[in-house]
């Protein structure tokens, strides 16, 4: 029998979706998790290591931020052409493929740095993990495409959910991994970080292989159709809902980023916490964020993902400032068991809405411009607040401390101002946020009961 990526099996252009028979859905579903597995052991091992590597190296301040803000920017830039690749390609399963191999082998020279590199190591840093995110960028606008193809629209919530919770526990894991070796190798961490990239240089080749056994839907093997181009979409963002979607997105994540790269110098070098507290803190977010993806899937299938966002996203902005309540071990662990929960929500929210709101034959367009502005947010908010934390006034004599207020201040800003605007494009029951967060969101289940007590009402009249 032939494999599902033969010729054989796949779709020729100008076919539709449900052409692709259930076997080769179903295929593709089982390796896009596989796939999304071993991708998590790549962000398990290098995820939060990349600034402590850095901090080996003797990063300043100002580095940190430019090693956040740098490649995010590559990012956003990077992001616009991949929808030209694809379309050139013939194939968004190609590019896919081709990123992926090319991203794989980015670990290697950054392993090499403290061995090859004498001087200015933080800044071939900086330049080899902007060619390292520019591969990932390139491809995910037709990854994004490709996967809500593949996915049905009333599964999505739970498939996402089920794929992201499963690459959670592995990220995780493989978090504590790198911590151990870490620890293992304290005296030696040139050695320590190399075996870490290593292992993400395998991890992101299996994921490749997995990349492979993935049939393209009919879209993919892209027609000859008008697409809107990325300079149309952008000029009418600010009156489309997708379009004020987008912007929201792109300014919260400025307003988060000005406080992200800077939690790990604040545990590392201001609260003196080993590998391992670094890690079992990071790693109760991840955890958190696991145990919820499912609860938050099953919700956005059923009540929509607007609701979704709006909860969540008033929550994000009260994680940092519990940063600057309390330095204790356990309120730190507490504060990211409730970040886990409300980025779970919130990030499930996003990316099932942008599928939802944009067109099909311009999805990855949308999805460009979605992911360019998100990252361009991520890589403005880390700049900006490397150039800040300098300037801000100590508090409780941390200046770590004034960016975690300001950062949650101005992302409460962002959350009153914007995310109302935004409106759900499914057709869903209305749920307020009480019945989400306490309720079974199960509108059959309500009827069945409203069921029961209509009939035990009719018998009591008979």
């Amino acid at each position: 029998m032939p494999s599902s990526n033969t010729p054989e099996n796949q779709p020729r252009a100008g076919e539709s979706t449900s052409s692709l028979t259930q076997t080769q859905v179903r295929r593709s579903l089982k390796a896009s998790i596989l796939d999304g597995s071993f991708y998590a052991v790549m962000q398990g091992l290098t995820q939060n290591y990349i600034t402590p590597f850095a901090l080996v190296m003797k990063a300043t301040t100002g580095q940190i931020g430019l090693l956040s803000s740098i490649p995010n920017g590559m990012m956003s830039l990077a992001q616009l052409v991949g929808p030209m690749f694809s379309e050139r390609l013939g194939s968004r399963r190609r590019l896919v493929m081709l990123m992926g191999l090319l991203h794989a082998m980015m670990w290697l020279p950054i392993l090499l740095i403290p061995f090859v590199f004498s001087s200015h190591q933080v800044t071939w840093l900086i330049a080899f993990m902007s060619l390292s995110t520019i591969f990932d960028a390139i491809s995910q606008p037709a990854w994004g495409s490709m996967m809500a193809d593949l996915v049905p629209e009333d599964i999505r919530g739970r498939f996402f959910g089920n794929r992201n919770r499963i690459a959670g526990i592995i990220s995780g894991v493989f978090a504590y991994v790198a911590a151990g070796i870490l620890q293992i190798l304290t005296g030696n961490p040139r050695l320590a970080f190399a075996v870490i990239f290593l292992g993400a240089t395998a991890a992101r080749i299996v994921s490749f292989y997995y990349l492979s056994q993935m049939v393209e839907p009919v879209t993919a093997t892209i027609a000859k159709k008008v697409h809107t181009s990325i300079w149309e979409i952008s000029k009418t963002l600010p009156s489309s809902n997708i379009g004020k979607f987008i912007i929201f997105c792109a300014l919260f994540n400025f307003s988060v980023m000005l406080s992200g790269p800077f939690f790990s110098p604040y545990m590392l070098e201001e609260l003196g916490f080993n590998y391992v507290i670094y890690s079992i803190i990071n790693s109760a977010s991840g955890i958190a964020t696991i145990v919820f993806l499912s609860w938050w899937g099953k919700r956005t299938d059923k009540a929509g993902n607007i609701i979704i966002l709006r909860i969540t996203a008033f929550m994000v902005p009260f994680i940092p400032v519990a940063w600057a309540v309390s330095q204790n071990f356990w309120w730190l662990i507490a504060a990211q068991v409730f970040s886990g929960f409300a980025w779970a929500g919130f990030q499930l929210a996003s990316s099932l809405f942008i599928y939802d709101a944009s067109p099909p034959d311009n999805r990855s367009r949308y999805i460009a411009v979605y992911n360019s502005l998100s990252f361009l947010g991520f890589s403005l908010g880390s700049l900006a607040g490397g150039l800040v934390l300098p300037i801000l006034p100590p508090v409780a004599g941390s200046q770590y401390l004034s960016i975690f207020l300001l950062s949650g201040f101005v992302r409460l800003l962002f959350v009153a101002l914007l995310v109302t605007q935004i409106t759900e494009v499914r057709h869903v029951p209305v749920f307020n946020a009480r019945t989400i967060l306490l309720d079974d969101v199960n509108p059959g289940k309500l009827k069945k009961i409203a069921g029961k007590i209509d009939r035990i009402l009719k018998n009591k009249k008979g």
